[in-house]
């Protein structure tokens, strides 16, 4: 079964702090590309089944790296200038050259959708990236996730079950 409570899942999530530790441990041991393999065999099953539009927690709580080409198509679509559209929407990060979206829940969500759906910048196009190769190399990020994102968290849940894996 799906699970798709965002409640039930922090609370799943916190409880299972411990279990998700050693669970991390196995999955360094393991050979990258068959891990690789299994979560995006379980998020092509998985992912069909969760609408995104009734949750949005990843746009609630996400903060987002913006690219300077993706501020440029993103202001021209909303016919703003780019000075514009970085004061209303951006924060200049301190440590690097990267842009932010500079509040949470995003300026674009609104009733769980995205209203620049189509301009949306690479990090919303690839979240959750269970598609993505290299999963044991960002297994911090997973799990930083694993409470909040329900395709996440249930591809973690039945990667458990796929490698057999026990408390």
């Amino acid at each position: 079964m799906i699970q798709t409570d965002l409640s039930f899942i922090a609370i799943d999530a916190e409880a299972k702090t411990d279990e998700n530790q050693q669970f991390v441990k196995m999955l360094k041991t393991l050979d990258g590309i068959v891990v690789d393999e299994k979560v995006a065999q379980l998020n092509t099953v998985i992912e069909p089944q969760i609408d995104c539009t009734s949750c949005g927690n990843c746009c609630k709580t996400l903060m987002i790296n913006v690219e300077p080409a993706e501020a440029d198509v993103l202001a021209e679509h909303l016919a703003i200038s780019r000075a514009v559209f970085d004061e209303r929407y951006l924060e200049k990060s301190e440590h690097s050259d990267r842009m932010l979206i500079d509040t949470m829940p995003c300026h674009f969500l609104e009733e769980n959708s995205c209203t620049v759906y189509p301009y949306r910048f690479a990090g919303c196009r690839e979240f959750p990236a269970l598609d993505r190769p290299f999963f044991t190399k960002r297994l911090f990020t997973v799990f930083m996730h694993y409470g909040r994102c329900p395709i996440i968290y249930n591809v973690v849940e039945r990667l458990k079950d796929t490698f057999a894996f026990q408390v």
